[in-house]
């Protein structure tokens, strides 16, 4: 029996290929593949994973369930975000298992080290590391002194 409790959210992603996505995010992410339905093609209906504590659905494209792939080249307009504890060596897995570096890690005035990057399917994913405790203020005051520069 799953004592776990159900994700108030979740969320689909939709690619070309499935099964290569699961191997992706696996190797770059650390992801744990949960179920995979094939569908009659010998694609990937409808698969689940999980990131961390993150629980996500995945499935090839299927037109007559209005599930589409990003055109080859588009990027998408969300960003997914991956606490890590250490954003270098994230960055590295990521980049070794295929993903484009949008923006390289550095520390970033909100108390963080960050990277986004894209994945081959066009998502992109933000890794980030805590590095600093700050208040709102103290965040709110060093923006205003970086965007004053």
């Amino acid at each position: 029996m799953n004592t776990k409790p159900e994700p108030t959210v979740t969320f689909s992603l939709t690619v070309k290929e499935a099964s290569k996505a699961l191997a992706f995010y696996t190797q770059a992410f650390g992801a744990e593949e949960l179920f995979r339905m094939a569908s009659p093609e010998g694609g990937v209906a409808h698969a689940e994973f999980m990131i961390g504590n993150t629980h996500i659905f995945i499935s090839d494209e299927y037109e007559e369930y209005h599930a589409f792939a990003m055109p080859e080249g588009a990027t998408a307009s969300c960003l997914f975000t991956i606490i890590v504890d250490d954003c270098d060596a994230a960055h590295a897995r990521a980049v070794q298992a295929g993903a484009t570096t949008l923006f390289a890690p550095a520390d970033q005035f909100w108390g963080t080290r960050s990277t986004v990057l894209r994945d081959p399917f066009g998502y992109r994913w933000c890794l980030n590391q805590k590095i600093e405790d700050l208040t709102p203020e103290e965040i709110e005051r060093r923006a205003r002194e970086l965007y004053a520069s």
